[in-house]
């Protein structure tokens, strides 16, 4: 084994979790978090079956289980006729152990990953901690961290950027390109306590239409909620938290007596760098790709890439395998974002939110409702996720 150290910037689940994979192979790191603390607002909450396996390898899953819960139940809803369409993930349990989709705010699974991370010795993080500057030569990178008002020069074998959407890493170090469009619409995600299931929803709801599609999802079993919708851009954001209670109510008609716990508005991309390496520094999940949260691929996307790079990282510097595979990575991870990722989210976007009478929502509609009866066409719609994995 190799004395290498890894810095990793970015203290979401996909940092977290990359860093914890590196660390159980015997690997060095330090990870560095921008903010003070994980921060908790509503963003990725589904974890698809098909990922699970990797927490469980991670030594997480449990822990995920026991503050998040497990569910299989589905109904796609046409909200202009009320016809309701429920199926599962039966069929799953015949090929797999993890037969159903873990709910747990994305925060929460960066946690449980700190904790375990915590334990070992050779790991180490620092909050409030900012890379600056960045430069890399043959047998390593120079990363310029600022903390207090106070900067320091770290050496590390390679650097791995998980730092997000608004990566610093891809943007102001590196200046990669970031291929891809802005959706002409603003989503609108809220954490609400209230008891749907009381009211007739299932633990995760597809709402499909061009006005109130919305995903409405449980995240535990406190009644916290999620309820996703989008809006015009013409809608001023000064008084979003006023039309929140128009969806609701057409949600639940007659709705009152509802916690609104959180809400942030955010626009939509979908877009992709050209590449994932540059020299010894990778980038992964949304520093690298980011997609309309719809389906929940892109973090089922950057977990895939965590998984990979991992074993890659361990066959490098545990195995004295070649360098040339972090390239393997950078060409998988892309392919496996631009090629499927990222068109089924666009799909599901226009599914759920540019639902209305025409050829191209009756197409969608029959296909939907095969997944009721018809255990082939549910097999068909859930296997997809784990096409988007890759491994040595």
């Amino acid at each position: 084994m190799q004395d290498q150290h890894v810095l990793i910037a970015g203290g979401g689940p996909v940092g977290f979790l990359t860093a914890l994979g590196l660390a159980r192979h015997g690997i060095r790191v330090t990870l560095i978090e921008a903010e003070e603390e994980i921060i908790n607002s509503p963003r990725a909450m589904v974890y698809h079956w098909s990922v699970l396996e990797g927490l469980e390898k991670l030594g997480v899953l449990d822990d995920a289980r026991q503050r998040g819960f497990t569910k299989q139940d589905y109904c796609h809803t046409v909200f202009r006729t009320g016809e309701r369409i429920y199926w599962s993930l039966d069929p799953l349990s015949d090929e797999t152990d993890f037969a159903y989709n873990l709910h747990l705010g994305q925060h929460e699974l960066a946690e449980i990953a700190r904790s375990h991370l915590a334990k070992i010795p050779h790991a180490e993080v620092r909050f409030g901690t900012r890379i600056s500057g960045l430069t890399q030569d043959g047998g390593g990178v120079t990363a310029t961290l600022s903390h207090a008002g106070d900067t320091e020069e770290m050496r590390a074998d390679w650097l791995i950027a998980c730092d997000g959407a608004g990566s610093t890493v891809r943007e102001k170090l590196l200046k990669l390109n970031f291929f891809g469009i802005t959706w002409p619409e603003r989503f609108i995600a809220t954490n609400v306590r209230f008891d749907l299931e009381a009211h007739g929803y299932a633990r995760a709801n597809f709402m499909m239409d061009d006005v109130y599609g919305a995903i409405i999802a449980k995240i535990d079993e406190s009644d916290l909620w999620r309820i996703t919708f989008m809006e015009d851009l013409s809608q001023p954001l000064e008084t979003v938290r006023e039309r929140i209670h128009t969806f609701y109510d057409a949600y639940v008609p007659g709705i009152e007596g509802y916690d609104l716990v959180q809400y942030s508005p955010y626009r939509m991309h979908q877009r992709c760098v050209d590449t994932m390496r540059i020299g010894r520094v990778l980038l992964a999940g949304d520093a690298a790709h980011i997609t309309n949260p719809t389906g929940g691929l892109g973090l089922t996307s950057g977990l895939f890439d965590s998984y990979f790079l991992v074993e890659i990282m361990n066959a490098i510097v545990n195995e004295g395998a070649s360098h040339d595979l972090l390239n393997r990575y950078s060409d998988e991870r892309r392919r496996a974002f631009i090629e499927l990722a990222s068109p089924q989210a666009t799909r599901n976007k226009q599914r759920i939110y540019h639902a209305h009478e025409g050829t191209w929502f009756d197409r969608e509609l029959a296909e939907i409702r095969k997944l009721a009866t018809d255990r082939d066409a549910v097999l068909g719609q859930v296997r997809f996720t784990r096409a988007l994995q890759s491994r040595l």
